[in-house]
């Protein structure tokens, strides 16, 4: 066993983001990070039109070397003033040390200080040390994602050509492809309107809140954004019916991650998704991917009957969990 070495906290820095980077990878290597993905966060959080708050800490050796970091922060798409999320991970090769129970202690002391009602963290199922170490501090569960993936060599586009179509009058398109006809902006917009209609309905521990469109377009920005890879379902009007975006994985080139797949309640079971995920999934070909990952909640019944359908299989599920109800 490695002996304890001593460390120190101290909030994380700019400067740090490629080592940071380096060590949430290695915590989560299912979602690896880059420094330029989280550097894009940072800048779309403290950028936010509501004040976000934004706080990061990082535990280092005395020769700097980051063994765990922490953070506590509030994002827009589900906002409340006293509801944060906090995350806490420390390397696998410094854990058993006090690492990960200091900066879960800063944390709490934080949280205490801004008058936190609700704090949301979580851990994979099959983290029971991680699980025990968030429901010894309070926290219970409330809700279950999956990881689904697919192994491209058994997806047989072919075999969807007459099962997956839209119906009559509407068409799929790329946002690429769209924002070639109607110019930028236009698309964008469509896309926008699109978007916020389809994330209504999305499974979350709380209300989604709104989402201005210069907030929606910092998603545009990202590193892993594909134009090529967003598909849309539009109508005659050039309205959005339907999407279902793939993005790039800037550790793997040859995954792909699933964004938002949904549709617009005026379209629903017409079978606009199943056509515009086949349709995702043909591009994903085209670029050669390995495999496809997405996520769903584990409450999100028709998206995962769907999914199993294209052969999307689910691995270990992130386990949410709440400490405290801003609406108790």
């Amino acid at each position: 066993m490695t002996a304890p070495r001593p460390f120190a906290l101290r909030p994380a820095m700019d400067t740090d983001l490629g080592a940071l980077a380096d060590l949430l990878s290695a915590v989560n290597p299912r979602h690896p990070q880059t420094a330029d993905s989280l550097a894009h966060d940072l800048h779309s959080l403290r950028s936010h039109p509501l004040g976000l708050h934004v706080a990061q800490w990082v535990a280092h050796t005395p020769d700097g070397a980051l063994l765990g970091a922490a953070s506590v922060l509030q994002f827009g798409g589900m906002y409340h003033p006293d509801r944060y999320h906090a995350e806490v991970g420390v390397h696998p090769g410094a854990r058993g040390q006090g690492v990960g129970a200091a900066l879960a202690a800063h944390v709490t002391t934080h949280l205490e200080a801004r008058g936190a009602r609700e704090v949301l963290a979580g851990a994979y199922e099959d983290e029971p040390r991680s699980l025990h170490f968030l429901t010894a501090r309070g926290f219970r569960e409330v809700m279950r994602f999956f990881d689904n993936v697919l192994d491209m060599a058994d997806f047989d586009a072919d075999a969807w050509a007459d099962r997956a179509t839209l119906p009559a009058g509407l068409r799929a398109v790329t946002l690429a492809d769209l924002s070639a006809e109607l110019g930028e902006d236009a698309a964008h917009r469509a896309f926008y309107a699109g978007w916020l209609a389809a994330r209504e309905d999305v499974p979350r521990t709380a209300p989604a809140t709104p989402v201005a469109y210069e907030d929606f377009l910092t998603r545009l920005d990202r590193p892993e954004h594909l134009p090529r890879g967003t598909l849309l379902a539009v109508t005659p009007a050039g309205e959005v019916a339907a999407l279902s975006e793939l993005h790039r994985d800037l550790h793997d080139p040859r995954r792909l991650n699933t964004g938002l797949t949904g549709t617009t309640r005026a379209w629903r079971r017409q079978g606009l998704a199943l056509a515009l995920k086949v349709a995702a999934l043909r591009v994903a070909r085209d670029l050669g991917a390995r495999e496809v990952w997405t996520g769903n909640a584990t409450t999100n019944a028709p998206m995962l009957a769907l999914n199993d359908r294209l052969g999307f299989r689910p691995r270990v599920a992130w386990v949410e969990m709440q400490r405290g109800q801003v609406d108790a």
